[in-house]
């Protein structure tokens, strides 16, 4: 429908003429309008009524109309007649090709009524009442229809101002007779009942009231003739096929897919389909994909392969394009691209190492959480070998130490370390005691101080007692019996659990 400006707008839109007036003056020059176009019923039908009262309605006003129904309070839209001195009123003619475009002979359009006057206070707050009283009666119906048997869904009660008929909208998979129910609501409310059976959209447009994309549904709003939705139009848009996305409230197709269908359609005729062969700039080629919206085709070069986007204007016959021109190769071309190839493929290498040791690990036999593991094992952690290295380290340094403090020292860690005789305080197992003999060893210090080594008669004969090393720890405690508690202070506080693991390890 054309848009164009309507002469009584255009003096309203004047600002001259409206500062030299006031809105009283204007509204005194208007005339009170000869028809007017109005929106009645739940269903929100359009209809068009003469009037011939004084009032000068504006758009949404309330009205009292006497309809094909009965009385019924109706909203104004707008008038139809150019005497009003609305800037907002349109034309018969315009009405008429609305009606038209908006479905023809569908449109539920009726001139069959007669505007009676404005609704008053006292119209409003009945019309209120009795959609009360209409609410109260949907319990009472879908009771009596379930009473009766009848597989059919109350969706709405709608009533009137003046009360003459009570319309019933229901659903239902196949016909209902419902002529029992008819007799039985009809004696109870004392009033002629309509029984009108609506489908899914209709449902909707009753009961519906915002949709996803945040205004009130369409067929709630402004849509009249509710047309079925093909998957073609969905397709053709380029929307996806779920049913859950392109589904409206009443579970059909929504209507708005068809609202820009005939302007994809026109779109559409104006690409060349695909694997045909086109000619572009750049030689001729194949096409792959299209885009509607954007007129622009995917084509594949047969020169070198490369595939270029092309606007429609663009292209012409095959056979008689241009050649390609021809240009210096760049010599920067392709290196963005080989160091995202080389990076990619350092970005895997080290993917594939670390499943490669991922799997390895998985394999490894488990490592039992009793047993300590050995010296030499590969399941040993780390950690613990530089502990034992540290451990072994500090221990020969301490030999050390205690092989220069003299041969008392030397006899008492000989006399302790003798069989038979009870272990020392700070060697509880056999491998402190090797370790001390390994120490005497080295150091010589059996020689030089006249003690039994470890091949002499100390060790074969066992006749050193623990009364003869406590002397020989006695004498000795005079010289170097402090330094000798304090490093056996120092043996305690490394740990007598961990020396033992290790000295098991040296076995």
């Amino acid at each position: 429908m054309s848009i164009f400006p309507l002469p009584v707008f255009e003096a309203d839109a004047d600002p001259d003429r409206r500062e030299a007036m006031s809105d009283r003056e204007i509204y005194a020059r208007l005339k009170p309008p000869t028809s007017i176009v109005i929106r009645y019923g739940v269903m929100a039908a359009v209809a068009e009524y003469p009037y011939d009262g004084p009032a000068k309605p504006g758009c949404g006003s309330k009205l009292v109309a006497r309809t094909h129904r009965g009385l019924e309070v109706v909203e104004m839209l707008t008038t139809t007649c150019s005497n009003s001195g609305c800037g907002k009123s349109v034309s018969r003619q315009e009405m008429l090709e609305y009606i038209e475009n908006s479905g023809g002979r569908e449109y539920p359009f009726r001139t069959d009524g007669k505007i009676l006057r404005v609704a008053t206070i006292d119209d409003l707050a009945r019309w209120s009442a009795s959609k009360e009283a209409a609410r109260q009666k949907v319990a009472p119906i879908k009771l009596a229809a379930r009473e009766l048997g009848l597989a059919m869904k109350i969706v709405e009660v709608e009533p009137i101002l003046g009360g003459e008929i009570l319309t019933v909208y229901y659903t239902a998979e196949e016909r209902i007779d419902f002529r029992d129910l008819v007799k039985r609501i009809a004696s109870e409310f004392k009033t002629r009942i309509e029984m009108r059976q609506v489908g899914a959209r209709d449902e909707a447009r009753l009961v519906a009231d915002y949709e996803r994309c945040g205004q009130h549904c369409c067929c709630k709003n402004f849509l009249k003739v509710l047309k079925p939705i093909s998957m073609r139009s969905a397709k053709t848009q380029k929307g996806t096929v779920d049913p859950l996305k392109i589904s409206g409230r009443c579970g059909r197709l929504m209507c708005c897919l068809r609202y820009e269908d005939e302007t994809y359609e026109d779109l559409k005729k104006r690409l060349p389909k695909n694997r045909t062969r086109v000619g572009t700039p750049d030689g001729p080629g194949t096409v792959l994909d299209s885009k509607i919206l954007v007129q622009l085709v995917l084509v594949k070069l047969e020169r070198d392969g490369r595939e270029v986007a092309v606007p429609v204007e663009e292209l012409c016959d095959p056979e008689a394009c241009p050649p390609p021109e021809s240009a210096e190769p760049d010599p920067f071309r392709g290196i963005a691209a080989e160091s995202a190839t080389r990076l990619g493929r350092r970005e895997r290498e080290s993917r594939q190492d670390r499943q490669r040791s991922r799997v390895e690990a998985d394999a490894a036999p488990p490592i039992d959480p009793v047993a300590p593991p050995t010296e030499g094992s590969d399941t040993a952690e780390p950690g613990r070998k530089r502990k034992r290295r540290r451990r072994r380290g500090g221990q020969a340094a301490a030999g050390e130490d205690a092989t220069s403090v003299g041969p008392a020292v030397e006899g008492a860690s000989d006399a302790a370390t003798a069989p038979g005789s009870p272990p020392a305080e700070g060697d509880t197992t056999s491998g402190g005691r090797k370790r001390k003999r390994r120490r005497k060893r080295k150091g010589g210090g059996g020689a030089a101080s006249g003690a039994p080594s470890d091949s002499g008669g100390g060790d074969a004969g066992g006749d050193v007692s623990p009364a003869s090393s406590s002397e020989e720890a006695g004498g000795s405690s005079g010289e170097g019996g402090a330094p000798r508690k304090r490093r056996r202070r120092r043996r305690r506080g490394r740990g007598g659990s961990d020396a033992s693991a290790s000295g098991d390890a040296g076995e």
